[in-house]
C-alpha cells in the first residue's frame, strides 16, 4: 500500500470544507445528530481521496481514512483555537469531543476510499472499451 499525498491533501481540503458547513448544508443535524455531519463529511472526503489514488480498493481506503482523520484533526484544532478566545473551558471540551469526531470521520473516510476507488475502477474500465476516432 502506498501514500498518494496529493490526494490525502485533497481529502483534506474537501472533509474541511464540508465539515465547516455541514451544519447549513444539512439542516437540522447539527442539534440533533451530530455525528450525521462527521460521517457525511468523512464519506465525501474519503472518497475524493480514494478516486484520485486509482483503482486499488487497499490504497483508495488507506488513503480516504488517512485524509479524513487528518482533515478532521485540523479542524478539531481550529475549532479549539477560536474557542480558547470565547471561552477556554468550552475549548477543553471540543478537544474531548475532538477525539470522537476524529474516529467518526476516518472510518466512514475509509468506507468513502473504497467507493471511490471503485468508482475511479469503474470509470477507468469504461475509458478502456470505448473505440478511438481515426
Amino acid at each position: 500500500m502506498r501514500i498518494d499525498w496529493m490526494a490525502v491533501l485533497a481529502g483534506i481540503v474537501t472533509t474541511i470544507v464540508v465539515g465547516a458547513v455541514g451544519g447549513a448544508a444539512l439542516p437540522f443535524t447539527d442539534a440533533s445528530l451530530p455525528v450525521v455531519g462527521a460521517g457525511f463529511s468523512g464519506v465525501v472526503g474519503g472518497a475524493v481521496a480514494g478516486y484520485l489514488t486509482g483503482a486499488d480498493y487497499g490504497n483508495g481506503a488507506l488513503n480516504g481514512g488517512l485524509s479524513t482523520a487528518l482533515g478532521a484533526i485540523l479542524t478539531v484544532a481550529l475549532l479549539a483555537l477560536v474557542g480558547l478566545f470565547v471561552n477556554p473551558l468550552a475549548s477543553v471540551g471540543i478537544v474531548v469531543f475532538g477525539l470522537f469526531f476524529v474516529a467518526a470521520a476516518a472510518i466512514p473516510g475509509a468506507m468513502g476510499g473504497l467507493v471511490g476507488a471503485w468508482v475511479q475502477g469503474r470509470t477507468g474500465e469504461r475509458r478502456a472499451e470505448e473505440p478511438t476516432a481515426r
